[in-house]
């Protein structure tokens, strides 16, 4: 399997879905990105390993590195196995005297398992060929097209759906939103066009 390594870029609040956060994940020395909508828990486990702050009481993560350590199991590696239906898996390989074991997992959790054991987190290029958001070159000029504001009216009514717009009008959107760094709305208009091929 060739393995792709990814780096957290980012992780912010959902702005459709009350509760969600959006971690992005992106390919080192590469412009692919790797959005993943993730629970509030999850995203307050990867915050506080990440910012280095030390809760009063461990976490269900920091208790799993304690009982690994305790009991000579490392942590290797996290891979970002598949992506089934809009549902993405992975999985945490560990190592025990010697023995290389993967243990299924949600990305969320294996990841904020990871950055406590400084594992390295990977994807299959099929993974990023399928749910991947690819940064252009014309980024900057994207970036300046998306800032201009429209210059016909919205008329009122019916408000459109994602799935109601033209495949050229959704790969239009998918560049405004990769400009304004909209990961989680790319994700959403790039689950749709993934539907229609």
């Amino acid at each position: 399997m060739d393995k792709i390594k990814l780096e957290i870029l980012g992780l912010s609040s959902s702005h459709s879905q009350a509760g969600s956060f959006a971690l992005v994940l992106g390919e080192v020395n590469g412009t692919r990105r790797l959005p993943i909508i993730i629970g509030t828990f999850e995203a307050q486990a990867i915050a506080i390993e990440i910012e280095k702050i030390s809760p009063n009481r461990p976490m269900t993560h920091d208790l799993f590195k304690s009982f690994s350590h305790h009991f000579k199991i490392k942590v290797k590696e996290i891979i970002i196995s598949d992506l089934k239906e809009g549902v993405f898996f992975a999985k945490i390989v560990c190592e025990h005297l010697g023995q290389t074991v993967e243990i299924d997992s949600r990305p969320s959790d294996a990841i904020a398992i990871g950055i406590r054991f400084k594992a390295d987190i990977y994807t299959k290029e099929s993974v990023l060929e399928d749910a991947g958001i690819t940064l252009s070159d014309e980024f900057e000029d994207e970036l300046e097209t998306a800032q201009k504001p429209e210059s016909k009216p919205q008329k009122p009514g019916k408000k459109k759906e994602i799935k109601d717009f033209s495949t050229e009008k959704l790969n239009k959107m998918l560049e405004d939103a990769l400009a304004k760094e909209d990961y989680e709305g790319a994700a959403k208009i790039r689950d749709e066009l993934n539907k229609r091929n």
